[in-house]
């Protein structure tokens, strides 16, 4: 009878281990077969994607569309044309469901509404709006005009849209007096926008960067923290921080290029600097929710103290969550570390790779925005239940990120299930040289987003692609970086030049400059910067540079190719005086 019990078992566990095994092969598999069965056709749903971003200028219908097309192949086979488009729509919201059921997802999109409440309130309360004006009584001269406007740019990191709406109208009078181009005003403006929320660490943009990152590493089985990850790139972010640097230099030197030299020299000739075009204006009202609410005293610990909660509340919240996650587990030197020196760097470090970045992300976000409500109640400038209002109300202008992300995800989803990463692995990792895949994902990136007008859209179609053919050509974390970053620059060169993104429209509305104008004179300063972000920044990045070799070669390329280009827009009058802002 023992015997025969033992038999039973043995057989149950071989059964059950054969099972389990041929269950994860099979999982593992899915992708490989599904490549080496549709072959080219895997290339169907970012290629439609991709295609209709460029014809219909909808981020979300072609998004939607993209998984649909996936979709539609999965299920062809067996079904007629017409149930397989019918189980396509089925596949889309499962995907959907999926994507919102996973609790890292889940977070994300929580903690991007709560910060839209958050950025909704500190506007409301003046306390951004007080920033900006406490910042523009300093500026005496175009020189720290300029400067000024690019700090304030600087501490508006929040968010882009914000930083149009609130910057423009504030340094406007400013640099009219200091006789600044409305298009040199549009583009600082416009320069401070994305690029800035695209590596500020706490911004309504880190949800939708951390999400498709965690997603794409999740696609080659790499277990990777998100936002330890997100935290690698920025040093490789190099238009955005080569954006930055241009501004300053072309501000302290009073030299400009191109169709913006002209502007500037018009304007300091005292040609006419204000915008005649009443319907950019009227569309800024519609678009400024960061507006005061009537008869709100200015103050700019309206601001401080919500972000300053949101920031120390964000360090507390991965500290916890790290630490919980730590304790927790198996690693015994990394306990110990916690254990006998909870507050040093080591601990500190291990704490924040190990944190659950979307959970942490809402926890600060939350109690920032509490710290928010009670003070604007605590100051009688709404009760507690308009403010609860006024949070609500910030969401809805993020609730279109979320849509966003969810679509990313579940075309991440299709585009994995069917292979599309490892078919053009094996189409590409064996001729394409390793150290060229950054520039081109940044130039593909560049040119879907400014085809599209959207950046957000951009990283969604690319990072389930772009990541898991890095991670094939070269498995080195440095090099996936590298690659990562050339999609969130990418999208952000194109999006911060393109003449449909809503940045660069809000930027040239802020600042009272015609749009055309705005695109025209920007366009030149914005290639001139990719150009050196390439060819100084991603190829040699590419090669396996240092990065503390490749920035400083990067801003010395574009200093001098600012001193070749670049001419004084210092102009004489009529006695041959020079007209000197120093």
């Amino acid at each position: 009878m023992k015997k025969r019990n033992f038999r039973l078992i043995f057989m149950t566990i071989l059964i059950f281990i054969m099972t389990t095994a041929l269950t994860f092969a099979q999982e593992v598999d899915v992708a490989a077969q599904n490549a080496a069965k549709f072959g080219i056709w895997t290339l169907v749903p970012p290629i439609v994607a991709i295609s209709l971003a460029f014809i219909t200028k909808n981020v979300i219908v072609s998004l939607v569309l993209g998984i649909m097309s996936g979709g539609f192949i999965l299920n062809i086979m067996g079904n007629n044309p017409f149930m397989a488009i019918f189980y396509s729509f089925l596949d889309l919201i499962q995907r959907a469901v999926n994507s919102l059921a996973d609790p890292w997802n889940a977070g994300i999109i929580l903690q991007v509404l709560a910060i839209g409440g958050v950025i909704n309130l500190v506007g409301k309360m003046g306390g951004a709006k007080a920033i900006a004006e406490a910042l523009s009584k300093r500026a005496k001269s175009a020189k720290s005009a300029q400067i000024i406007t690019w700090v304030a740019g600087l501490l508006v990191f929040f968010d882009d849209y914000a930083n149009s709406l609130i910057i423009g109208p504030m340094m406007r009078p400013v640099t009219d007096k200091m006789k600044i181009s409305r298009e040199r005003l549009a583009f600082i403006i416009d320069a401070t926008a994305a690029p800035v929320a695209g590596i500020a660490i706490i911004s309504t943009w880190i949800g939708l960067e951390v999400g498709l990152i965690g997603s794409a590493f999740d696609s080659i089985g790499v277990d990777a923290n998100p936002f330890g990850v997100f935290l690698s790139t920025i040093p490789f972010r190099f238009y955005n921080i080569l954006i930055l640097g241009f501004i300053v230099i072309t501000a302290l030197l009073l030299k400009d290029f191109g169709p913006m030299r002209k502007a500037e020299l018009e304007c300091r000739k005292g040609s006419s600097n204000i915008s005649s075009n009443e319907d950019a204006n009227k569309e800024l009202s519609k678009h400024d929710d960061m507006e005061p609410l009537p008869g709100v005293k200015l103050s700019i610990w309206n601001a401080i103290i919500p972000i300053g909660a949101l920031i120390v509340g964000a360090l507390f919240a991965f500290y916890y969550s790290g630490y919980t996650t730590i304790m927790g587990g198996e690693d015994s030197a990394v306990i110990q570390i916690m254990k006998n020196s909870p507050a040093s760097f080591d601990a500190i470090k291990e704490a924040f790779s190990n944190a659950d970045a979307s959970v942490a992300l809402f926890q600060s976000a939350l109690f920032a925005g509490i710290v928010a409500m009670v003070m604007g109640a605590f100051k009688k400038i709404f009760t507690l239940s308009e403010a609860l209002d006024i949070w609500v109300d910030g969401m809805k202008t993020l609730v279109i990120t979320g849509v966003i992300l969810i679509c990313a995800w579940s075309l991440s989803s299709v585009i994995k299930e069917l292979g599309t990463a490892k078919y053009l692995i094996q189409l590409l990792s064996g001729a394409l040289p390793p150290f060229i895949l950054p520039s081109l994902i940044f130039v593909l990136g560049a040119i879907i987003s400014f085809a599209t007008g959207t950046s957000y859209g951009t990283m969604g179609i690319l990072m389930p692609l772009a990541i898991p053919l890095s991670y094939s050509i070269n498995p080195e974390m440095s090099y996936i970086i590298v690659a990562t970053s050339a999609v969130l620059t990418g999208a952000i060169f194109g999006d911060h030049c393109s003449p449909i993104s809503d940045t660069t429209i809000l930027s040239s509305m802020g600042a009272g400059c015609n749009h055309i104008d705005h695109v025209r004179t920007q366009m030149p300063y914005s290639i001139f910067v990719a150009v050196i972000t390439i060819v100084f920044g991603y190829i040699p990045a590419g090669f396996g540079l240092p990065v503390y070799l490749v920035l400083p070669l990067a801003f010395v390329a574009m200093f001098i190719g600012i001193q070749i280009f670049g001419k004084s827009v210092e102009v004489e009058d009529i006695n041959g005086k020079e007209v000197l802002d120093n």
